[in-house]
């Protein structure tokens, strides 16, 4: 069931390889690794695309998120975004070609592994491993790991649904968005939340620095995908990560934290979440790609903490755009709904997304040292384009700098 006769879709890659997508859940438990995978792949008549949003689990974190009515969200949502799919062929084969660089990104606030589907194909379509974190730090919507089945449960077994694991003795254990209590201070909550964000990003790329080494790969999920294929297929000196909002503080503590990071990218990045004593110990080059309608001064001055004369750091403002430019949804409502929810700016959204990837692609090839024609897009960096501002729309008093 889906809005069937929508003419609206996610864009998909633009590069020169057809992208594939799979899942994988490391450890079953809470503290355990859940990501999705988008790779280039090799042409395929069998793969199909994934749905959009996964499961109805799902559209209910979305609709608690969003503070509404469970029952009467999901009627909506399957109606509105029930039919989209991923613009990516699930377990499709992977395509060897030497060693590709490795991307991690981090979702925002309410979101989860699925919903930056258009930029992470554009990127797997240019040559890159991107691994999507699906946090489980309670800012996303809804996420899930396994547990131990009880003994009960299991004598009622053959009566319950077959489960995702692979494992029967196991069940999915759903987690959902964590709302501010009454009262609760703010700081201390989110601060905890990007620490751990920044371990679950640097703990995916441990675990694809497994899957390189050609170490046994147990994923609790059922997948068809061969992992085995991807060994020795990764640049593990060319690693990047990337964020929209609050994954842009995740982006910036990951850099703070793990150095085989060697550039990030932050899209509209919240810098609340963070400590202020860890900017000088950040020393990789850092991209802001600002929205111009979500920034203030406030959070614009910390990123100018960061700015610095040894080490690149830019900033570029999209004109036209939302802070849910970023995101998927942008692309799969019309006009007016899409601007009475805030899920579009004045811009086409296609050309916003077209402008970010492009940015990204000069900029990742510029620190990553890659041998690529995407420095064809180097005046993008500096802002150099009708649709862009260099550095920030917004003004900043000599005092909050």
């Amino acid at each position: 069931m889906g809005h069937s006769c929508s003419n609206f879709g996610i864009p998909a890659g633009k590069g020169p390889n057809p992208v594939g997508c799979t899942d994988f859940m490391m450890d079953h438990t809470i503290k355990g690794s859940f990501f999705r995978l988008y790779y280039p792949c090799q042409e395929t008549e069998k793969a199909e695309k994934p749905d959009w949003v996964p499961c109805k689990e799902y559209f209910n974190g979305l609709a608690d998120f969003m503070k509404i009515n469970r029952s009467l969200s999901e009627h909506i949502f399957k109606y509105l975004f029930g039919s989209y799919k991923i613009p990516a062929f699930l377990d499709a084969p992977y395509k060897p070609d030497g060693k590709r660089p490795v991307i991690i990104f981090s979702h925002g606030l309410g979101a989860f592994r699925t919903l930056y589907s258009a930029i992470c194909a554009e990127l797997a379509s240019q040559g890159f491993i991107v691994a999507s974190v699906e946090h489980r730090d309670q800012s996303a919507s809804a996420t899930y790991f396994f547990r131990e089945k009880t003994e009960s449960e299991k004598a009622k077994e053959k009566s319950s649904k077959t489960s995702a694991s692979t494992d029967n003795t196991l069940v999915e254990e759903w987690m959902y968005y964590r709302a501010l209590q009454h009262g609760e201070r703010e700081f201390p909550l989110r601060n905890s939340q990007v620490k751990l964000r920044a371990d679950e990003c640097i703990q995916a790329l441990n675990k694809l620095f497994e899957v390189n080494s050609g170490a046994a790969v147990q994923n609790t999920l059922k997948t068809e995908f061969d992992w085995t294929t991807l060994e020795d297929s990764m640049d593990l000196c060319r690693i990047a990560v990337m964020g929209h909002s609050f994954g842009g503080a995740t982006v910036i503590e990951s850099l703070c934290k793990e150095v085989k990071f060697k550039c990030g990218i932050a899209l509209d990045a919240w810098m609340f979440p963070l400590d202020d004593e860890i900017f000088p110990r950040v020393k990789q080059p850092i991209f802001f790609i600002n929205s111009e309608k979500f920034q203030w001064a406030g959070n614009i001055s910390r990123m100018k903490k960061l700015d610095s004369t040894v080490i690149q750091r830019k900033m570029i403002t999209i004109r036209g755009t939302v802070h849910q430019s970023f995101p998927d949804f942008t692309f799969l409502t019309g006009n007016w709904i899409g601007k009475l929810m805030k899920l579009k700016g004045e811009i086409d959204p296609e050309l916003a997304i077209d402008l970010c990837n492009k940015a990204t692609l000069a900029f990742l090839q510029r620190h990553l040292g890659l041998e690529k024609n995407f420095n064809q897009w180097d005046p993008l960096i500096e802002g150099e384009d009708d649709n862009l501002i260099k550095g920030t729309n917004v003004v900043l008093l000599q005092s909050s700098i």
